[in-house]
């Protein structure tokens, strides 16, 4: 079964960073899938949209990548009804508009897919460049078998070592909180603490669902 993966992409700084993330996702062999979400008669039009993707694709030269229109007034809105439709496994997005170089900082739509979002969610850093994985940081209870699952599954792809630390890594994995409905993504306020600031990608698992390396990825 492939696992489906959503992006959110409107040609920032910030979303380029993501698509930077998905490049590297891509190497595990990827199949990518480039979306816009346009909030209004104020967005650019149809074709404006599309050509903004084409231009993202552009940038992922090596990978075959598919491009996506979604219309919803919120972002968050759209890529979870995105997600269910195409029952997705993952959403990537950038950080924040302005976050310091190398930092992790949500913006509001992932935020607010972080606390009850119906899959998993991955961020990557302001500026983010591609560097080797050596290190990989798991936050996650000894009962999130998905979490644990998830990281052990990087390490063995990338011969990297996990961790319970959340600075100096490559990698930061986070599990949700035991309340979480199977599926979904809920995080506790020391999670919250950690990714805000990390300097490593990160990748919060949904309750239940490991992220299997072994699937195609596709990313919207």
């Amino acid at each position: 079964m492939s696992l489906t993966t959503i992006v959110s992409y409107d040609g920032t700084p910030n979303d380029e960073d993501a698509l930077t993330l998905a490049r590297e996702l891509a190497e595990l062999g990827a199949r990518l899938i480039l979306a816009y979400v346009r909030h209004g008669s104020s967005d650019p039009d149809l074709e404006r949209a599309r050509e903004l993707l084409a231009r993202g694709a552009a940038m992922l030269p090596d990978a075959h990548v598919e491009t996506r229109v979604v219309r919803n007034g919120s972002t968050s809105e759209g890529l979870r009804e995105l997600a269910l439709a195409e029952e997705a496994d993952l959403i990537v997005f950038g950080s924040e508009y302005r976050t310091p170089a190398g930092r992790v900082a949500p913006q509001r739509s992932t935020q607010q897919l972080m606390q009850g979002g119906p899959v998993s969610i991955a961020i990557a850093p302001a500026g983010h460049l591609e560097r080797p994985v050596r290190v990989i940081g798991l936050l996650a209870g000894l009962d999130d078998a998905a979490a644990i699952d998830t990281a052990h599954a990087f390490a063995n792809h990338f011969g990297a070592r996990v961790t319970d630390r959340s600075d100096g890594v490559d990698l930061l994995i986070v599990g949700s909180r035991p309340e979480a409905r199977h599926g979904q993504t809920l995080l506790s306020a020391h999670a919250e603490h950690a990714i805000v600031g990390t300097t490593a990608p990160v990748l919060i698992v949904a309750r239940g669902v490991a992220v299997d390396l072994a699937s195609e990825l596709y990313i919207a």
